[in-house]
């Protein structure tokens, strides 16, 4: 077969090679499962075929390292030692799919709920919600976590079943890696600070925060493809907030509701996402709502609401799309299953694919290709 004739038949629909990611997710215990799975996912088909699991304690919220070689996992607890929850890492092995436990260190507070990781990999960052602190921690180069620096925020807000005192909740590093945006519940703030990558160092930026409306409750925050555009989810209000921003500098420039209009339950707002194409955005609804807004994204990077999708379960505390952009997976933490919706690229629409996922209370899903 000569070079033409061998690329055409590649080229057919169905020959094309099978676009697989490993498939990494982080979990609450239960009488289901406990730790974190690892799977391969295929971008072509939507299905996921499990690879291998690793027992962990509450391993809910998780990351990749830079270079793919290890996992990092809060192990989300508060033991009665007063030392606070964990910080696991792990080595991978790409050629098996497995994960190996390097060890852990403190958090730096209690309830560690999320974790990133700076783009050296050198240094994690842990937000500890019930103790209101974020703390940094080195990374060696073999993947071991190193002692945890704290800063406590302080604060409140008006609404006192949640908002009594500071309740660090997320954080991103923003794109050049020079600040670190994080995102406080309890005090209706997005804390900014400049980063040293050399030192590990944070200290208040020159604009050192974004003033939340008050009772809105700031959740999570994510950049758009370009770094220009920045979006955060509003869990008590349900409200998602669009910036510019430029510099270590959040300049809002629209405010809009995740809910259907009328819709007066509390929308417990969850999670956000912005498409790989940056076309769209989509938030997570929990409580009794459970769905999924569907936003248009204006070339001003303005939102205009399209839909809303019933996450066919309950709680979404978390979703992602796949790298290719083809399916968004749902994790449906309070009925044991991950819903894969297929998603149409031209309208940001998704579709039951009837794919599943059989996970006790799924938390935290990232993506590494399959070399």
């Amino acid at each position: 077969m000569n070079r033409i004739a061998l690329t055409f038949l590649l080229l057919l629909p169905g020959l094309l090679p099978a676009q697989e990611h490993y498939l990494f997710i982080g979990t609450y215990s239960s009488p289901l499962n406990e730790g974190v799975h690892v799977y391969r996912f295929n971008s072509s088909t939507g299905s996921a075929t499990p690879v291998s699991s690793i027992p962990s304690s509450n391993p809910s919220f998780i990351t990749l390292a830079p270079n793919g070689k290890n996992v990092f996992a809060v192990f989300e607890t508060a033991p009665k030692d007063g030392k606070g929850g964990d910080i696991a890492s792990y080595s991978f092995d790409a050629l098996t799919g497995r994960l190996a436990m390097l060890g852990k260190t403190l958090s730096g507070g209690d309830h560690p709920c999320h974790v990133e990781t700076d783009r050296s990999g050198h240094w994690l960052f842990a937000s500890n919600y019930s103790s209101g602190t974020l703390s940094v921690l080195p990374i060696d180069s073999n993947g071991h976590v190193g002692l945890a620096k704290s800063i406590r925020h302080s604060g409140s807000g008006p609404d006192t079943s949640r908002q009594k005192g500071p309740h660090v909740h997320g954080s991103l590093i923003s794109p050049d890696n020079r600040f670190l945006l994080v995102t406080d519940l309890g005090i209706d703030k997005v804390m900014i600070y400049a980063f040293d990558e050399k030192s590990g160092s944070l200290v208040r930026a020159t604009k050192p925060f974004y003033q939340a409306t008050p009772g809105a409750g700031p959740r999570q925050i994510c950049f758009d493809p370009t770094g220009n555009h920045a979006y955060l989810i509003e869990e008590l209000s349900g409200t998602v907030v669009f910036f510019k921003y430029h510099n270590g500098r959040l300049k809002a420039r629209q405010r809009i509701s995740t809910m259907v209009e009328g819709d007066r339950r509390f929308p417990g707002s969850a999670d956000i996402h912005v498409s790989p194409d940056g076309k769209f955005l989509y938030a997570s609804n929990r409580g009794e709502v459970n769905n999924i807004a569907i936003y248009k994204v204006r070339p001003n990077g303005k939102l205009q609401l399209i839909a809303h999708q019933p996450t066919l379960g309950k709680s979404p505390r978390y979703f992602s799309m796949d790298p290719s952009g083809n399916y968004l997976l749902c994790g449906n933490q309070n009925s044991d299953e991950i819903v894969i919706f297929k998603r149409d690229m031209q309208t940001g629409l998704l579709t039951d694919s009837g794919n599943r996922i059989a996970l006790g209370k799924p938390v935290c899903m990232k993506w590494l290709p399959v070399q």
